[in-house]
C-alpha cells in the first residue's frame, strides 16, 4: 500500500495527493494517515508545493465525502431500510442498527459531521446519514470542510515536521497499512460468519 501511494504522489504531485484523498473517502482502505504525511514530507524536502499539496488534500477529501452524501440523499431512508431487510446479513447490519444510527444523527447532525471527519473509517460513513436525513448541502460542505481541514492539516504537518525522520518511519508503514486492510476484511468476515446484522426488523 505504501509503495502504491508513494508512486502515485511522485507521478501526480498535488493532483496525485488530491486524487488519493478523494479515493480514500470513497474506498476507505486507502489510508489518509499515509497519504498526507507523505505529502508533508515531500513538501518539506522541496519536491512539491506545500500549499498546493495541502489544498489538494482538503479538496479531494471533501469531494469524496460529498459522493457518499449524494448516495445517501438519492437512495433515501425507506429504500435503505428495505435493502437492509433483504440483504442485511451480507452488509452485517440490521434495521435496528440503521434506525439507531439515524436517530443519533438527528440529535447530533452538524457536530457529528464535523468531528466525524477526524475519525478513521467514520470519516467516510458519516456522510451517508447526512444525506439520508436531508442535511442541507451548504451546511454539509461547511462542517465537512472544517473537519477535513483540521484532519488533513494535522497529518500534513506531522509529515512536514518529521522530515529527516520519515525515512525511518516508512520502513514499517508498509506492513502496518497492509495489516490494517487485513483487519478491516477480517472484521467484516467475523460479523458475516457470526451473523451480526441479519436484517432483523426492529
Amino acid at each position: 500500500m505504501f509503495d502504491f501511494i508513494a508512486n502515485w504522489i511522485a507521478a501526480g504531485g498535488a493532483l496525485g495527493v488530491g486524487a488519493l484523498m478523494f479515493l480514500e473517502n470513497v474506498f476507505p482502505p486507502i489510508p489518509s494517515e499515509l497519504v498526507m504525511p507523505l505529502a508533508g514530507y515531500n513538501a518539506a524536502s522541496g519536491t512539491q508545493s506545500a500549499v498546493l499539496a495541502f489544498v489538494a488534500g482538503v479538496v479531494g477529501s471533501v469531494l469524496g465525502a460529498w459522493i457518499w452524501y449524494e448516495i445517501g440523499r438519492r437512495f433515501g431512508r425507506e429504500r435503505l431500510l428495505r435493502l437492509i431487510d433483504r440483504h442485511g446479513r451480507w452488509l452485517t447490519l440490521s434495521r435496528a442498527d440503521v434506525e439507531r444510527t439515524l436517530a443519533w444523527f438527528d440529535r447530533h447532525g452538524r457536530l457529528a459531521v464535523f468531528f466525524g471527519r477526524m475519525v478513521p473509517t467514520i470519516r467516510t460513513l458519516i456522510s451517508v446519514p447526512a444525506g439520508l436525513q436531508g442535511m442541507s448541502l451548504p451546511a454539509f460542505f461547511v462542517y465537512t470542510t472544517a473537519g477535513s481541514t483540521i484532519w488533513v492539516g494535522a497529518l500534513f504537518a506531522a509529515g512536514y515536521l518529521l522530515e529527516a525522520q520519515y525515512e525511518r518511519v516508512q520502513a514499517w508503514l508498509n506492513p502496518v497499512t497492509t495489516l490494517l486492510v487485513v483487519l478491516i476484511v477480517g472484521a467484516y468476515l467475523y460479523r458475516l460468519v457470526t451473523g451480526k446484522g441479519r436484517g432483523d426488523r426492529a
